[in-house]
């Protein structure tokens, strides 16, 4: 990558320059760019190196656990999606699942769910998933159909999840489900369900743009213990929202990734493209795409590196968070169809770098909150702010 000067910016320490530089020169070594034939298999290897290679003990939190801090690092989790991204959006997707997956035991689970699933999660052997989204619930978590029935000393889960990450490879998947403590976001309680309870079936395997493992799930008379529980019954909502705001930040960053690499082709393109007489670069016309690419990219950078230096000093982030995850991938969007422009006809073609990276990019402006849902909570967190501000000084 040609530029790294944002490493040095204030809201980096030195650990977090070393984890970029090392992970970097480790990509080089065994990433590919290209996905491979078998999607799951693949996935599966991704998993099993990044573990091996200590890089999935930044996915979760807890060093009695195989955590590589007690708390999970925002900033290094952002850092490291976003240089997998840069060299593999696969490698990327399987640290992230990773993180996402076991989240909520990181952050709620019990000291026996957290020695249980977390170890081999860092260790890379067990694969995690995080199944919120239902056919009639995505952005609209209050609107969860999913049941978990009290019954006895477990509860019983019917109904189905939808566009599940890892769904079909996963070893567990932490599943929210409608156990009616309350109306609407109160009455949801957060479940760790092993991939072989009885009752828990893969329905549907779903191919999308970006190949990656992707199901949905069904659950019939499907018994948990309570002790798979995680956190409050009717807390839920609570355990989703907090898990997001970890990794919402860090989708951000994967786009970054995305869009730096994107940039970093186009220059190469550009200047040893030779049209009428002179470089590509040299056009005027070519020079504003990319002062536009480049200022893009950098004020991205800054919402994302913000949000999670403001994490990791245990404020909160919810608005933070949405405008870097809504300017990253808006922004990535248009600096890689920029970068197709540049590269003219063979940007079109399928394993060129750019147009995979074109296939890989539309899915973030969805996955984990679509941008009109985070132009949503960033609103409403700022009227919000002021009518506070308002009743206490107006």
């Amino acid at each position: 990558m040609a530029d790294r000067a944002y490493l040095e910016w204030p809201f980096l320490e030195p650990r977090h320059r070393a984890i970029a530089i090392e992970l970097d020169g480790w990509s080089h070594e065994h990433l590919r760019g290209a996905h491979a034939t078998d999607i799951d298999a693949e996935c599966r290897a991704l998993v099993r190196s990044l573990g091996n290679a200590g890089w999935l003990a930044h996915a979760v939190g807890g060093t009695a656990h195989g955590g590589a801090t007690d708390r999970i690092d925002t900033r290094a989790v952002c850092l490291i999606r976003e240089t997998l991204a840069r060299h593999s959006a696969l490698a990327d997707f399987a640290f992230a699942m990773q993180g996402l997956g076991s989240g909520a035991i990181t952050l709620f689970g019990t000291d026996a769910q957290k020695a249980r699933y977390l170890p081999p999660v860092a260790r890379g052997t067990a694969i995690a998933a995080f199944a919120l989204s239902e056919p009639g619930a995505g952005s609209d978590v209050a609107a969860l159909a999913c049941a978990g029935r009290a019954d006895g000393d477990g509860y019983v889960l019917d109904g189905e999840k939808t566009w599940v990450s890892n769904g079909g490879i996963a070893d567990f998947y932490v599943v929210f489900a409608r156990t009616g403590e309350a109306a609407g976001a109160r009455g949801i309680t957060a479940f760790v369900v092993d991939a072989e309870t009885p009752g828990f079936t893969i329905a549907e395997r779903i191919e999308v743009i970006a190949p990656h493992p992707l199901a949905r799930l069904r659950f019939t008379d499907c018994r948990v213990p309570a002790a798979q529980r995680i956190g409050d019954p009717g807390g839920g909502f609570k355990v989703a929202m907090a898990t997001l705001d970890v990794f919402r930040t860090s989708v951000a960053a994967a786009a970054l990734g995305f869009a730096r690499r994107a940039l970093d082709e186009a220059l190469r393109r550009a200047t040893t493209r030779q049209m009428f007489g002179q470089a590509l670069a040299d056009f005027q016309l070519t020079q504003a795409k990319f002062a536009m690419m480049a200022t893009g990219i950098d004020a991205a950078a800054l919402l994302t590196y913000r949000a999670a230096w403001l994490r990791d000093r245990g404020q909160p982030v919810t608005v933070e968070a949405a405008m870097a995850k809504m300017t990253a991938t808006e922004t990535a969007q248009q600096v890689i169809d920029a970068a197709m422009q540049i590269f003219g006809g063979l940007g079109v073609v399928a394993d060129e770098t750019v147009a995979r990276l074109y296939s890989e990019i539309r899915p973030l402006r969805i996955y984990e909150g679509a941008t009109e849902v985070q132009q949503l909570i960033v609103a409403r967190g700022i009227i919000k702010s002021f009518r506070e501000h308002e009743a206490l000084h107006g």
